[in-house]
Parts: C-alpha cells; sequence; structure tokens
C-alpha cells in the first residue's frame, strides 16, 4: 500500500485574511444516503460516519471528509469536471476497478463509466454514481498527483 508521506503541513498563509488550519470538509448530495454509503464504503472503499439523519460524512486517508446531505429537491446536474479523485497504488488496480464497476453497475446504481486512458500523465476512469456525483479511479506513475501539483508550482501566469 502506498502511503502519503505527511499529509499535514502547516499553510503557507500568513499574509491572508483568514488563515485556516487545513481545509476539513465539502459537500455533496445524495438522494438516498442508505443507498449511497452501501457505494460508498462497498465499492469505493470509503468510511462514512452517519452524523444525523439527513447527513453523513465521508473520508479516506487524510483529515478532509466530505459531507453527504440527503436532499428530496431537484438535484444539482453535475459534469465530469466535477469529480472527486481517488489515487489507487497500480494501473492495474485502475482496471480492476473499472472492470468490477462494469460487473457491478446494476449493484450499486452506477449511472455511467469510462474507458480507462492516458491522459496528462494519470490513466484513470470515471464513473457517476446514482446521485449523479462523478469519480476519477486514477494512477499516477509519479507517486501522488497531490504532492507533485502543489510541488512543480505554478507553470502558467495571469
Amino acid at each position: 500500500m502506498i502511503e502519503i508521506a505527511d499529509p499535514i503541513f502547516k499553510p503557507d498563509n500568513q499574509n491572508a485574511v483568514v488563515k485556516p488550519l487545513l481545509m476539513t470538509h465539502g459537500t455533496m448530495e445524495s438522494r438516498n444516503l442508505t443507498e449511497t454509503r452501501k457505494f460508498l464504503e462497498e465499492f469505493l472503499g470509503m468510511e462514512c460516519v452517519r452524523h444525523n439523519p439527513d447527513g453523513m460524512h465521508v473520508r479516506c486517508g487524510m483529515k478532509f471528509s466530505i459531507v453527504c446531505l440527503q436532499t428530496d429537491t431537484p438535484m444539482n446536474k453535475l459534469t465530469m469536471l466535477n469529480h472527486w479523485g481517488l489515487d489507487v497504488a497500480t494501473k492495474e488496480e485502475v482496471d480492476d476497478a473499472y472492470k468490477a464497476a462494469i460487473e457491478m453497475k446494476d449493484k450499486y446504481k452506477i449511472r455511467s463509466i469510462t474507458e480507462p486512458v492516458m491522459r496528462h500523465g494519470i490513466y484513470s476512469f470515471y464513473l457517476e454514481d446514482l446521485d449523479g456525483n462523478f469519480w476519477e479511479i486514477e494512477y499516477y506513475d509519479g507517486g501522488s498527483v497531490h504532492e507533485d501539483a502543489f510541488d512543480f508550482g505554478d507553470r502558467y501566469e495571469e
């Protein structure tokens, strides 16, 4: 298993108006928390805790969680550009996850699945879950996309 070295760091924000310690969470919507939790835990390997009747926290590997809120109102329409990325340890794990997604599409109510491709140095595929959220299952040969993105720094100026 690949581990992220030092998943917590001191932010360089002393000149900012707000000086947060860390980014703690984001949000996504769910039509049915019970079904969503089953998909998140059983298929994606996430850890979930239900903290109220209409919400739960979801996390994996870092001190950041997604607050998943159940809603009865029409949900926001998302596209693949609005996705959550999950790193796996090998290219073969991407292929295995892709095959599993195809095989278990009906069981977990997966709406759509793209084929794995190599794109911008990352081998990955996307799937759309039962709530219309997109997930990218990805392998990056450099170790951690997250680490390299910030280690490389800005590459484009405005």
